[in-house]
């Protein structure tokens, strides 16, 4: 299934919001790459300091003032003191890498092991510190990143009702779509997307159990990739279920999303699956090559197509742009998708049940909340706050279910590795010869309706999302304004070469433009 249903997560017409044009037109440092921002710390023509000090005054400006896009959930006060160590590692020549000095962003479901609380969006862990950083954020930190703030999200992911509405959660709110203020985000890591297609940061964390990395970077018009499992460590970020779940980047650029996931990626004690991943990371920033799609074989995943007339003509003039790379296009059907939507619903309620408790045990042990149990109560006690639009019946049924060991959990966890890997992505990509499978990320953003719940449509992140295997998206082209994006999926560890025709692509097209917070779109866009 599209985890953004299950997870699905997934104001009057007119004029534009009330914002400075220089603001929300004109390119700056902030809007620049990770490169562009490395070359002018290197020239002392900006430090790491002025640079995070220029983000948060961009946040208060355009995310809790202005537009209002309510992406951030929480600043870091500590932000500006590691922007100044950073500065002064610099000055004595000792830069960590890429991404030293570079202000970033994570989901608010990756503990850090500071001053900032991990929450997941819920009022239940409101206040709670993490006892120690996520391998992650401890990556990130090592690789020189100045961590500015957690992102809002849409609450524990999206795995709380079948009702939900994205981008929401009881401690952040709504976030909104920089694109068109009245819509969403989709989720669940729609802080995050909201906030770099904002320049808000140079770049943000995502986490994705199906769908949620790369939906709403598709929706809001940037690069995200969801890695292998076994590429990024899970430990220490709150979990749906480590069948699927990753961390991964989002970016407004291929390069600077593979400079991140260079830096995140590698093996860790604490989270055995990374033995998997271990020897099979690569060289990302050397995929970067503007020949990458010169005799690649694509899968164009017809059976992804249908799902709206505008996405699927924006999608064709993609495929155009590829042929003309030279990519060599075949169409196929990944088979066998129908047979793993309710075995997938299966895995991610079992495995949410168990996971959740031993990171609340592991990573919040002063949480008042030690189980699923807890939260559900916890959720009825305070329902004004926590149930003022859906429910909770995914905790509900999470709860009910059995342990890891039953045969329940483990025949739905396998019928998911047969049908999305052995008789899915790898079946067609070996009886085609391809390098990848390329089809429409997903559709636009949809008005937010507390009412009826979310009104996404057609997706393609659940084949890659249940293998566990490597999905990038790319923006593509606009539907009367709003972004749409192409992706990329192949088997496991194959991610450079994913970044590398991505890469190509975004080159070769060079569609992006950034966000102009209209209250609503135009029918004339």
């Amino acid at each position: 299934m599209d985890r953004r249903g299950f997870v699905k997560l997934g104001l009057a017409a007119g004029g534009a919001a009330t914002l400075p044009r220089t603001q929300a037109a004109v390119p700056s440092v902030l809007d620049a790459g990770v490169q562009h921002q490395q070359e002018l710390m290197a020239a002392n023509k900006l430090t790491s300091h002025a640079l995070t000090s220029q983000y948060l005054a961009r946040i208060n400006t355009i995310d809790k003032s202005g537009p209002r896009i309510n992406s951030i959930i929480e600043i870091n006060p500590e932000a500006l003191k590691i922007a100044r160590e950073m500065d002064r590692e610099r000055h004595a020549r000792r830069v960590r890498g890429p991404l030293h000095g570079i202000p970033v962003l994570l989901k608010d479901n990756i503990a850090t092991g500071d001053r900032m609380s991990t929450t997941a969006g819920s009022l239940a862990l409101a206040g709670v510190r993490a006892a120690r950083d996520s391998h992650v954020a401890a990556r990130l930190r090592e690789a020189g990143a100045v961590i500015i703030g957690k992102t809002n999200l849409s609450e524990w992911a999206n795995m709380r009702s079948n009702h939900s509405v994205s981008g929401w959660s009881a401690r952040g709110g709504l976030t909104r779509n920089p694109y068109s203020l009245d819509r969403n985000c989709s989720g669940s890591s729609s802080g995050s997307g909201a906030a770099i297609a904002a320049g808000l940061a140079t770049l943000a964390v995502g986490t994705e159990t199906d769908g949620s990395i790369v939906s709403p970077a598709s929706i809001c018009g940037l690069v995200g990739i969801k890695p292998t499992i076994g590429l990024v460590s899970r430990s220490g970020i709150i979990p749906i279920a480590h069948s699927q779940d990753t961390a991964g980047p989002m970016a407004r650029s291929v390069s600077d999303a593979a400079l991140m996931l260079a830096a995140m990626a590698g093996v860790d004690p604490k989270d055995p699956v990374t033995q998997d991943g271990d020897g099979k990371t690569a060289d990302y920033s050397a995929a970067l090559k503007r020949d990458g799609l010169r005799g690649k074989r694509l899968g164009v995943a017809r059976n992804f197509f249908g799902g709206s007339d505008g996405v699927d003509a924006e999608i064709e003039k993609a495929l155009e742009a590829l042929k003309a790379q030279g990519a060599i296009l075949v169409d196929v059907q990944v088979p066998n998708t129908e047979k793993y939507g309710d075995s997938e619903t299966e895995v991610l309620l079992h495995e949410f049940k168990a996971d959740l408790a031993a990171y609340l045990r592991d990573y919040a042990p002063e949480a008042k909340v030690k189980n699923m149990a807890d939260l559900i109560a916890f959720n009825k006690q305070n329902s004004r706050l926590e149930l003022p639009y859906f429910g909770q019946e995914y905790l509900e049924r999470a709860e009910a279910k059995p342990g890891l060991d039953s045969k329940e959990y483990q025949d739905a966890l396998a019928n998911n590795h047969r049908y999305s890997r052995e008789e899915g992505i790898d079946l067609v990509l070996k009886a085609h010869e391809l390098d990848a499978l390329v089809a429409p990320t997903d559709g636009t953003a949809w008005l937010t309706d507390f009412i009826n719940g979310d009104h996404y449509g057609k997706s393609f992140s659940s084949p890659a999302a249940v293998a566990g295997y490597p999905h990038v998206t790319v923006p593509a082209g606009y539907v009367r304004g709003l972004p749409v994006g192409l992706s990329f999926v192949g088997t496991a560890f194959s991610e450079a070469a994913l970044i590398g025709m991505a890469y190509a692509f975004e080159q070769a097209t060079m569609v992006r433009r950034a966000p102009q917070f209209p209250a609503s779109v135009s029918i004339r866009a």
